[in-house]
């Protein structure tokens, strides 16, 4: 694909992810009104919003696919860390109100620790991940058939919708209606 091409593309996405960047914006300006992890969230994305438009100029201006990749890679780095560090200190402020809580009244046990969307995320990730390796795996062996096609798409299919009915039986199991 073109350099113009997707540099338009990407400029874009960009300017559509404003409904993303522009509350992150506007809670990183309100500063310690919000809570530390909320913060850290959204100058993950902020940072991960301007990776892509400095991905965008750098397509247009440079040749060479190694400078754009180059400032995918260094802007998508820091935004991760930062989103992990935000997950992090959620979990010990959410704690932390659940201990207030606590003192506040006594008489009722702490909240359980809701585990759910941790392993559906575990398992989701885990079906993508494998579906996506077997897939590579048979076009790598080069399928000449359309029977060696079918079950080149067939079966990642199969794996992901499996791992997909996993996350959802343990959804139901977890929180009957």
């Amino acid at each position: 694909m073109a350099h113009p091409v997707l540099a338009l593309a990407t400029a874009a996405v960009t300017a559509a992810g404003c409904v993303w960047y522009l509350p992150a914006l506007a809670d990183l300006r309100a500063g310690a009104d919000r809570p530390v992890s909320r913060r850290m969230r959204a100058a993950s994305c902020v940072t991960a919003w301007a990776t892509a438009a400095t991905v965008a100029v750098l397509l247009l201006t440079t040749n060479p696919w190694t400078w754009p990749a180059a400032a995918a890679t260094t802007g998508t780095l820091p935004a991760l860390a930062l989103l992990i560090s935000s997950a992090h200190h959620h979990s010990r402020e959410t704690h932390e109100a659940a201990t207030h809580w606590t003192e506040l009244t006594p008489t009722q046990p702490p909240p359980t620790r809701d585990r759910t969307r941790y392993v559906v995320a575990v398992l989701l990730t885990t079906g993508l991940t494998t579906a996506t390796i077997i897939g590579a795996l048979r076009l790598a062996e080069n399928p000449d058939t359309s029977t060696a096609w079918l079950t080149t798409i067939t079966t990642p299919a199969a794996i992901l919708a499996l791992f997909i009915t996993l996350a959802a039986t343990h959804t139901h199991h977890r929180h009957p209606h």
